[in-house]
């Protein structure tokens, strides 16, 4: 099947952003508003894609939270516990609403090592200028309350973006995605990077 004229306009914009998003040097760059056919209603392709985006960067916030509460504290930032707490709870959550826990659970993986890329890169950044360090430690039960509200946004997000996920215009629509979500919570390095990391499996498969 030939793509649209509305997803052939956001497959030029979005095919941009990508260049943009992942080009040399790791520079990363957003597009102020989003493509032709962001504006498109939640069911159109980007859309659907735009809130996996949106939820991740969200997510991410909540590593720094996470990484202040461990700072100082000896308490390691992998918990293959926790960890398998949480993508037990979001493949249940996937059955429920009648989505692929497989695919879920990928994609949580990587937002989970997407996480842990910001705690490592927090913590490295405080024990060289502790002058950056937290100086309060949230409530790690409190944050994880959180975390646990994203996550079942972001099943639901999941759940409601099959053929968007499976479209072979996924990758350019979703980089698109990514950096206007990048622009628009004017993300750093470290966390741009996560975000990309934390979106990898979003796309299926061919």
């Amino acid at each position: 099947m030939q793509p649209t004229t509305s997803i052939r306009r956001a497959l030029i914009a979005a095919a941009t952003a990508t260049a943009l998003f992942t080009g040399a040097g790791g520079a990363v760059a957003a597009p102020a508003a989003p493509p032709a056919a962001a504006t498109a209603t939640a069911h159109s392709p980007y859309g659907q894609l735009h809130p996996l985006a949106a939820l991740s960067a969200e997510r991410l916030a909540t590593g720094d939270l996470v990484a202040a509460a461990k700072w100082g504290t000896g308490s390691p930032i992998d918990d293959p516990a926790r960890e398998q707490e949480v993508l037990n709870a979001v493949a249940e959550q996937a059955r429920q609403l009648g989505a692929d826990p497989e695919a879920t659970v990928r994609i949580f993986r990587d937002q989970i090592e997407a996480s842990k890329i910001v705690q490592r890169g927090l913590h490295r950044a405080w024990d060289a200028d502790p002058g950056r360090a937290p100086t309060e430690r949230p409530d790690l039960g409190e944050v994880r309350k959180e975390i646990n509200r994203i996550n079942g946004e972001l099943v639901r997000a999941i759940a409601d973006s099959p053929a968007a996920r499976s479209a072979p215009y996924c990758a350019p629509l979703l980089a698109a995605a990514a950096a206007h979500v990048r622009h628009e919570r004017h993300l750093d390095g470290l966390h741009t990077v996560a975000l990309a990391r934390s979106l990898r499996s979003v796309c299926a498969e061919a």
